[in-house]
């Protein structure tokens, strides 16, 4: 008896896809120009510590967003505390392990007209919208992570490469609990 074909195609990429991409963002990694390791251009700081602060301050922008998202929509804390807690470890692990803020209870999302770079990101009123756009956040991240990869030394490369392939499973993960 022939099996009925499926009703739907899932959305997003596919566990397939997420580890072929972690393998060869590794595989990337191995491969480096012989440049500088570090960067030095003798005058400010090096291009490594340039993509480290600005990975950092990535992760921290993400943090702010599932603290915005939390604020917003509290019934959905439980679900994304675990995703928030991995982005919290990525932006310590940029920094070096200097601590990262926890999320406030008390914080309210500002107007979504404000321009300011630190005003809180704006979330929808919608928990599924709001899903979608962390998603989107985690994808859009992790994609430009991975092309930052190929720019910095070794170690750097690898963290940025582990850090992208767990933003593609946090999209994943978010686009799937939208459903």
């Amino acid at each position: 008896m022939p099996f009925p074909p499926l009703s739907r195609t899932p959305s997003g990429p596919r566990r397939r896809s997420l580890l072929a991409s972690a393998a060869g963002a590794a595989l990337l990694v191995g491969c480096s120009s012989g440049a500088d390791p570090h960067g030095d251009t003798g005058g400010g700081p090096s291009a490594t510590e340039r993509a480290r602060a600005r990975a950092a301050r990535d992760s921290l922008g993400l943090v702010e967003r599932y603290d915005a998202v939390i604020a917003v929509h509290p019934a959905l804390a439980e679900r994304l505390r675990p995703l928030r807690a991995e982005v919290a470890a990525h932006a310590r692990a940029f920094t070096d392990g200097t601590p990262t803020p926890a999320p406030s209870r008390s914080s309210k999302p500002k107007e979504s007209g404000s321009a300011s770079p630190s005003a809180s990101p704006t979330v929808p009123a919608v928990e599924k919208d709001a899903l979608a756009d962390l998603a989107a956040a985690e994808r859009s991240l992790a994609d430009r992570r991975a092309k930052a990869l190929l720019d910095v030394p070794g170690e750097l490369a690898r963290l940025l490469a582990s850090v992208a392939a767990a933003g593609a499973a946090h999209a994943y993960l978010l686009t799937e609990a939208g459903k």
